[in-house]
């Protein structure tokens, strides 16, 4: 249990970590983020991540709970 959790906490700093130079557009914000200029379009792209993260970390969470159950003993 502890490896897994280690393992799981690593893959969340991992994730955040290289989600700084992420780029988490669609085709219609990537054109209304060239038309703001550098600094509102980074503005954009961490808006953009921090507010996927809530719902990919509670879709991981289900997983990981479905998977837990389902395993053989």
């Amino acid at each position: 249990m502890k490896k897994t959790l280690a393992a799981v906490g690593l893959s969340v700093i991992f994730v955040v970590a290289a989600s700084h130079d992420t780029s988490a557009q669609c085709s219609i914000c990537t054109k209304t983020a060239q038309q703001l200029g550098e600094k509102p379009a980074k503005g954009l792209n961490a808006g953009i991540i921090y507010l996927a993260f809530a719902p990919l970390a509670i879709a991981g969470y289900l997983g990981y709970r479905w998977w837990k159950s389902n395993k053989p003993a």
